[in-house]
């Protein structure tokens, strides 16, 4: 991927740009087309081409070559923002400087040097950093991100309880009515023995004797 063409200051011309990402070209090449790319674009994309993806002529690794050399000059000479500028840096420097000021730029984020810290912090904070605050605040948060979890799994298993007491409650319902009904239809079945038999003595007695 190349330079954001955002992060330039004044005109680029557009021979400068890479013809895949359409960035301002970061360590370019180009092919005997004379087309330019960054190193990183056109090599992610000869992977499954064969062709220049500007003018899809025959193209390989082995036929790039560098920048012709007035356009190397055109492009280190381009004015560009350093990378931390959202951060409040306001230096504007060469593209051929660039490297060379983000490596010492005292709005970069760096990593605290302290075992068992590795803190993100900008670099001019580095002098302030207390690394035992921090791990302290870093604790607290997690502490606190810990108990949310811990009480929301709490409030979960406690609507799970719930909804299955309410199932329960359900199903002893319907025990019960089952039950009671298994009971009366026992009973109405005990009756209409009963009554069978009483029939059966009454129709032995109303039959004559021989």
């Amino acid at each position: 991927m190349g330079y954001d063409l955002e992060r330039f200051v004044g005109y680029v011309n557009e021979g400068l740009l890479c013809c895949v990402c359409r960035d301002v070209l970061e360590r370019p090449l180009q092919g005997p087309c004379e087309h330019a790319f960054c190193s990183s674009c056109i090599s992610s994309w000869l992977v499954y081409h064969r062709s220049c993806p500007e003018d899809r002529l025959p193209l390989e690794v082995g036929s790039l070559k560098p920048l012709y050399r007035y356009m190397r000059n055109d492009l280190t000479r381009l004015q560009i923002r350093c990378v931390n500028a959202a951060r409040g840096c306001e230096v504007v420097c060469s593209l051929e400087n660039l490297n060379a000021h983000e490596d010492e730029c005292e709005f970069a984020f760096v990593s605290c040097s302290n075992t068992g810290c590795g803190h993100m912090l900008p670099s001019l904070d580095r002098s302030q950093h207390n690394c035992v605050a921090e791990l302290r605040v870093e604790v607290e948060m997690l502490r606190a991100e810990m108990m949310c979890k811990v009480e929301e799994k709490e409030s979960q298993l406690k609507n799970e309880v719930e909804e299955l007491k309410g199932q329960l409650s359900c199903l002893m319902s319907d025990m019960r009515a089952l039950l009671g009904a298994e009971r009366l239809r026992r009973q109405e079945l005990a009756e209409a023995e009963v009554e069978k038999r009483e029939l059966l003595e009454l129709l032995k007695e109303m039959q004559p004797s021989r």
